[in-house]
């Protein structure tokens, strides 16, 4: 193992937006028993911060590679198409307006059908959004077009948290 490696090389997986999610969790936890602080005690300190380093560097790499967001983000930066959220916040146009209509929805709805309603819908559209990167990603390399979508499911994840904060206040 090489802290240099990519996410991908350390967990021995395929560097795609699919992944197998069983997968990733056992080679996690074989890392991370390979590099647990303890197995090095009678090493020393030093040994000790090392495998304390590596442990954290295990586990920074499991939380993106589990997180589909989080996964075709890293896919895409380490193709040259950073996802620069903060900066480009572009999108095309029906996009949108699908936002802005689920915004208003959201804004009308006063019950609980309502919000399960919309959040069906919102769940749908991620669904694509996903389909959408596994097919950018996996099947075609069109790493500026999968940065464009991160950059949509982002909004997507954003507006299903206002969703359940909504649904929250309302003591659902």
């Amino acid at each position: 193992m090489n802290l240099n490696d990519t996410d991908f090389e350390l967990f021995a997986v395929p560097a795609t937006f699919a992944q197998d999610r069983a997968a990733l969790d056992a080679r996690w936890k074989e890392l991370q028993r390979e590099a647990h602080p303890d197995r090095f005690a009678a090493q020393g300190a030093a040994a000790q911060r090392v495998a304390m380093q590596w442990s954290v560097r295990i586990n920074e790499a499991y939380q993106r590679l589990k997180n589909p967001i989080k996964r075709a983000t890293y896919l895409c930066e380490l193709n040259g198409a950073p996802i620069n959220a903060e900066n480009n916040t572009a999108m095309p146009s029906d996009f949108l307006m699908q936002q802005i209509a689920w915004r208003e929805e959201l804004d009308e709805a006063s019950d609980a059908d309502a919000l399960d309603k919309l959040r069906a819908e919102v769940e749908a559209g991620r669904a694509r959004a996903l389909a959408s990167l596994d097919r950018l990603i996996d099947e075609k390399g069109d790493y500026p077009a999968a940065a464009r979508q991160v950059r949509a499911l982002m909004f997507i994840e954003r507006f299903a948290e206002d969703i359940e904060t909504k649904s929250d206040q309302w003591g659902q």
